[in-house]
């Protein structure tokens, strides 16, 4: 969310119970995790703790609210993203990713606005779906491609598809090859960013 003014809206701040239902303080209503859901969509900001321990859990519980999305057939995540995403838990390249990740989301968000913007000023509401779908795809196979730079070894029979591997000498460590190589995605995506 943009930052328009020194007073940004506190959080609203939702409580879970032992029985794991959701209480939301400021409407002083019990919820679902659709309805945190919505209010995600909706660009409304939460943190939700623990009523016993008093211990935030946001994280745990929007980690929740992709499991069901995902189990209601929405398929968002690819099996092969997220089996990288496993293997990357623990392993020395791991603090890179959350900045990564945070980083491409972002700039994700910012071109499909400008797509929607875009496609809302050439057809006047009407959205040419087709292209629409396909441009997603699009965006998806380059972000799977990118996480796939952060697998050290190819999947048992396969190839590593990482062309731009032969582009760094080989003298450099592994922390600054993959350095180098988020610095050229980065300096890509502003690039992108600049000519829409």
């Amino acid at each position: 969310m943009n930052q328009a003014s020194g007073s940004e809206k506190p959080p609203v701040v939702i409580k879970k119970y032992a029985n794991r239902r959701l209480y939301n303080t400021s409407t002083s209503s019990y919820v679902t995790l659709d309805d945190l859901s919505t209010m995600v969509k909706a660009g409304e900001n939460f943190v939700v703790f623990d009523a016993k321990t008093g211990d935030e859990i946001t994280r745990g519980v929007l980690t929740q609210i992709i499991v069901e999305e995902e189990q209601k057939g929405q398929n968002l995540l690819p099996i092969s993203f997220l089996r990288q995403l496993i293997a990357l838990y623990g392993d020395s390249m791991q603090w890179l990713v959350p900045r990564y990740l945070e980083h491409a989301m972002s700039s994700f968000a910012h071109n499909q606005d400008q797509m929607r913007k875009n496609l809302q000023e050439t057809f006047g509401g009407l959205f040419p779906f087709g292209q629409f779908e396909e441009m997603s795809k699009q965006n998806l196979a380059l972000f799977e491609k990118t996480m796939k730079m952060f697998t050290p070894f190819p999947e048992q029979g396969k190839v590593a598809e990482t062309p731009a591997a032969t582009e760094i000498p080989e003298s450099k460590s592994g922390i600054q090859e993959l350095t180098d190589r988020l610095n050229a995605l980065q300096k890509q995506i502003e690039d992108l960013k600049n000519k829409g």
